[in-house]
């Protein structure tokens, strides 16, 4: 990739100029036309990297202090109490004994600081690291990892979101619209309209004239978004023949698996991922909603709790189980804490300040802590990390140049994390 620190001024703007005319006259978007022999990374890329990602976002803003960063004793701590872990020193909610017994697998850090402190900008900071602007749509990270490393499984989709909570923001951004995830919201229906109602024979001739007409359009009106609703089109059907689509059924899971997450949409979107990892897709989120907590903390908690613990332990068990767990980038992350103080409703409000997000797999240290928040909670006072620096983390785990440079359709230049730096402390 091309780092944009490297370049002299000269060298930039002829670069500068080179990518408007290509834009204008090529529609080309990459910079990839232009990296010139020598260019280098200011971090080397990892030598083995992680090949998949599964993204499981907490949305509404998670509480850290009743999750992974208690503060026993302490007036802010409310009736959360901890409970021992697999790894000494490491303490969590009572209401995560199943990621308590999975301490030696996470890379917990408690010390995460946003500068968004409502849902939709936390949220699209915390996909994309960059600010909401109306004029433009950054791509999150699963579509930086189908951009730069390509598909595993060419029959199916590189990048699949499952949920409702966050699709907007889990999205390919500007880049080409093969870049968009597939979006489920239903977990337990899988991939709808898949079977057609007709004929074998005659859908064969309805595609071979649907193929002809597409041509001759496709000679008269050459542009990308022509040419992606064609390849579309060809995946939709290449999917419809494919043993892959299997993967897409949950149901094909017995009944012990299937309890094992939970029967709450979360959880058997968990196994979803699950069941994708396996089949070589490249990025699934799984998106759960309701941890906006202002009012009734400590009951809603519980239950949040309870959901997300059993779906996420069972999730490690079984990609440890079938040997993905390694080669997984598992990461477990909201768009912000919770206030340290409780309210007059008994409730937690927004609170960017200091929060809390767990890896695992992907070759991060298991049963690390980094980074440190101050008795109460309310600032961190150790290892200090911006969303950026987590970001450009992921993206280092799956070997994402953090310095490469894509171009957005009015010629700016944007990486995968911003100017966020890569923490190399949390790798084995």
């Amino acid at each position: 990739g091309i780092s944009l620190y490297s370049m002299n001024k000269t060298d930039l703007n002829r670069r500068h100029f080179l990518q408007l005319a290509a834009a204008g006259f090529l529609g080309v978007t990459s910079n990839d036309l232009f990296s010139v022999p020598g260019d280098a990374s200011t971090l080397p890329l990892r030598t083995n990297p992680a090949k998949q990602m599964i993204y499981l976002f907490m949305a509404g803003g998670m509480s850290h202090l009743d999750t992974f960063d208690l503060k026993p004793g302490h007036e802010n701590q409310g009736s959360t109490s901890p409970i021992n872990t697999k790894v000494d020193g490491m303490r969590f909610s009572r209401h995560l004994p199943g990621l308590a017994r999975h301490a030696d697998k996470l890379c917990v850090v408690n010390s995460l600081t946003s500068t968004a402190g409502d849902h939709e900008k936390g949220n699209y900071f915390m996909h994309t690291s960059y600010e909401q602007r109306a004029t433009i749509r950054h791509p999150g990270i699963g579509a930086w990892n189908h951009k730069i490393n390509g598909k595993i499984n060419p029959t199916l989709p590189a990048s699949v979101f499952i949920g409702r909570e966050s699709r907007f923001h889990a999205s390919g951004g500007f880049f080409d619209p093969e870049f968009e995830p597939l979006a489920i919201s239903e977990p337990s229906k899988g991939l709808q309209h898949t079977r057609t109602k007709i004929r074998d024979d005659r859908f064969l001739r309805r595609r071979n004239l649907a193929n002809d007409l597409y041509s001759e359009f496709l000679e008269r009106y050459q542009s990308k978004p022509v040419r992606a609703y064609g390849d579309m089109y060809d995946d939709a059907v290449r999917l419809m023949e494919s043993p892959d689509l299997a993967a897409f059924n949950i149901n094909r899971e017995d009944k012990k698996t299937r309890d094992r997450y939970g029967e709450e949409p979360f959880g058997q979107g968990c196994l979803l991922a699950r069941r994708l990892i396996e089949h070589n897709v490249r990025s699934v989120e799984v998106s759960f909603g309701g941890w906006d907590t202002h009012q009734g903390n400590f009951t809603s908690l519980p239950l949040l709790c309870q959901t997300m613990d059993r779906a996420v332990a069972a999730l490690l068990d079984d990609l440890q189980r079938i040997g993905k767990l390694d080669d997984t980038v598992v990461v477990l992350t909201t768009e912000f804490g919770r206030t340290p103080i409780v309210n007059k409703n008994l409730g937690r409000d927004h609170y960017p300040n200091a929060f809390t997000s767990v890896l695992a797999g992907g070759g991060f240290k298991g049963g690390y802590l980094h980074g440190k928040t101050s008795e109460g909670a309310e600032e961190v006072i150790e290892g200090s990390m911006t969303i950026p620096d987590f970001n450009a983390t992921i993206a280092y785990a799956l070997g994402i140049p953090v310095d490469h440079v894509l171009y957005s359709p009015t010629v700016r230049p944007f990486t995968v994390a911003h100017k966020g730096k890569p923490q190399t402390a949390l790798f084995a």
